[in-house]
């Protein structure tokens, strides 16, 4: 067996074994479902409560995707506007780190008195992932090298040259970065202000259900939930980081690959 293989299977073992370790102890032990479900369990309730689990994902992941799309460009645009002037990084950058170091938690409530369930959801998950790509991208716009923004005030370059011949291919790598934060935390942030906002209904997302079966003492429903909300984290920082990844490769130098 290579040592790639062995790499790419540690994890399944790991996993294995934990899952099995936990299935041992609730049949040895003989521990009730509404204590801790075991494994087949949550599964059976993964399968039994589809009906209802998976449309609340679909909504928590089109709310997530919605905030982490609108983070993405507004944290783009803003990042390139920042370094442009002076005056504008002055008046957006306090906002913007008040907003970073401000806990969700307390945010969500105010704006639901204002802007409703729904709102507040899509605004959690646009906050908590707008920071990251913001301060990625003026961090990388900023990382030029001394010489060569020397040789393009030399050659009086303008602005716009400066910045799409420059600046953003510098920033690209600074800018993939945030965006890879920035997508697992739009679902933290969603998940989040579900939790606070209590969207209930047909329209509920996964967190609603999660304490819907934690007030029924629907322990195996309350797992399952959680595993998929893991799940979907999982998959959106797979498909975010093997993006990113693929757009980092065609960017730089094929000396450099």
């Amino acid at each position: 067996m290579t040592r790639s293989t062995t790499v790419a299977l540690m994890p399944i073992a790991v996993l294995v074994v934990l899952f099995g370790g936990w299935e041992l102890l609730v049949r040895v032990m003989a521990i009730p479902p509404y204590v801790l479900p075991a494994p087949s369990a949550v599964l059976a309730a993964l399968v039994g409560d589809a009906g209802i689990l998976l449309p609340a994902l679909a909504v928590t992941l089109r709310i997530t995707v919605a905030g982490f799309v609108t983070a993405v460009v507004g944290g783009i645009a803003l990042g390139v506007l920042i370094t442009r002037s002076r005056l504008a990084e002055a008046a957006f950058s306090p906002l913007a780190v008040i907003l970073q170091v401000m806990p969700l938690i307390a945010i969500a409530p105010v704006i639901v008195i204002y802007a409703g369930p729904a709102v507040t959801v899509y605004l959690s998950a646009f906050i908590v992932a707008f920071f990251p790509v913001l301060a990625a991208t003026a961090a990388g716009l900023k990382a030029v090298e001394p010489a060569h923004r020397d040789l393009f005030r030399l050659y009086r370059a303008r602005p716009g040259q400066r910045l799409g011949w420059l600046e953003a291919p510098t920033a690209v790598p600074y800018v993939l970065a945030g965006v890879r934060t920035a997508a697992g935390l739009s679902l933290v942030g969603a998940v989040v202000a579900e939790f606070v906002a209590g969207t209930g209904g047909a329209g509920s997302g996964l967190a609603y259900r999660l304490v819907e079966a934690s007030y029924r003492l629907n322990v195996p429903r309350l797992f399952a939930a959680a595993l998929l909300i893991c799940l979907a984290g999982v998959v959106i920082h797979a498909a975010v980081g093997r993006a990113c990844a693929a757009l980092l490769r065609r960017w730089r130098p094929q000396g450099e690959r």
